[in-house]
């Protein structure tokens, strides 16, 4: 057998030109003309989460305290999380029907803003953020203002003692933590998380006294309003008449039905300001009404100011 060489130029295929080979080009950055906006937009979205999560949860605490008024708790008129959170439904597609144009405005004004000004808008708040001095002032400042909400529930405060407190605790408090967070960028997206949430908490407790209030109104004129419709509270009212002969009870009265739990109604007494409870099987309930009208100056408590004077 005869061996054949090979020789050194063919045992590998020869090298193309550098002029032969096709480069391909790189690809050029991408410019998008309001990046600035989208970058806006994820900021509210990180600080508008944790305020929602902080309200809906200070939320049912307003609501034990609005049926505490009529000496009840949620429990026991058969409101539990998932009840509420069903009752909120309406309210919250309302709310985001309110929100997504809201946040579309908010993006349109800041891009006006920015391109009116040429970019110095943009650059004027970056550099603002980039200093952390600043912007943990700010957080800590925002943060102490916050516990207005709870400092309502022991007293009224007026505006001089409220700049006093927010300043106060916001400084000795908050203000080196978000100073030291601000180093790293886990550290603020944590100081976004707990401005979030303690905004949130503190608009809960503002919501708190404001269920109070309509639930104290609801005792006294029998007529809820608007912000206790929206959390759910039920402005229902019935005659009440008995389950055996189907006869009124009560002198045909008209009884706001606050709930129903464990085969109990629970009922309020407009007349008499009073709350009871009733068996479902012995009761029965007729011409059913939700929100009724009521004359001008109508108040609750008639036969009871009668029974005290007596």
């Amino acid at each position: 057998m005869s061996s054949h060489r090979i020789s050194p130029e063919h045992r590998y295929p020869p090298e193309a030109p550098e002029s032969a080979v096709a480069t391909e080009p790189a690809p050029e950055p991408e410019q998008e003309d309001g990046g600035g906006v989208m970058a806006l937009l994820e900021r509210i979205g990180s600080v508008v989460v944790p305020i929602t999560v902080a309200l809906y949860a200070v939320l049912y605490i307003g609501v034990e305290q609005m049926y505490a008024v009529f000496g009840v708790n949620p429990q026991q008129v058969g409101v539990d999380q998932s009840v509420l959170l069903g009752r909120l439904t309406s309210t919250l597609v309302l709310l985001l029907l309110v929100a997504l144009p809201l946040l579309g405005v908010i993006a349109g004004l800041a891009w006006l803003i920015d391109k009116m000004t040429g970019g110095a808008a943009n650059r004027l708040f970056q550099g603002i953020r980039k200093r952390p001095w600043i912007a943990a002032t700010v957080a800590a400042l925002w943060c102490g203002a916050t516990y207005w909400g709870v400092f309502r529930i022991f007293g009224t405060l007026d505006l001089f003692v409220m700049v006093v407190v927010a300043v106060g605790l916001g400084v000795l408090a908050f203000l080196i933590p978000f100073r030291l967070m601000r180093r790293k960028p886990v550290g603020r997206a944590g100081t976004k998380v707990i401005v979030g949430g303690l905004t949130g908490v503190g608009l809960g407790f503002l919501l708190i006294l404001s269920l109070v209030e309509g639930a104290v109104d609801v005792q006294e004129t029998g007529q809820a309003s608007e912000l206790l419709n929206a959390v759910g509270f039920q402005d229902q009212w019935t005659v009440v008449k008995s389950a055996e002969d189907d006869k009124p009870l009560y002198d045909g009265r008209w009884m706001m039905l606050l709930g129903e739990s464990d085969g109990t109604y629970v009922l309020y007494d407009c007349d008499k300001l009073e709350t009871f409870r009733r068996p479902m099987e012995t009761t029965n309930l007729s011409r059913i009404q939700l929100d009724p009208e009521r004359r001008e100056g109508f108040t609750c408590g008639d036969l009871a100011q009668q029974d005290s004077g007596n």
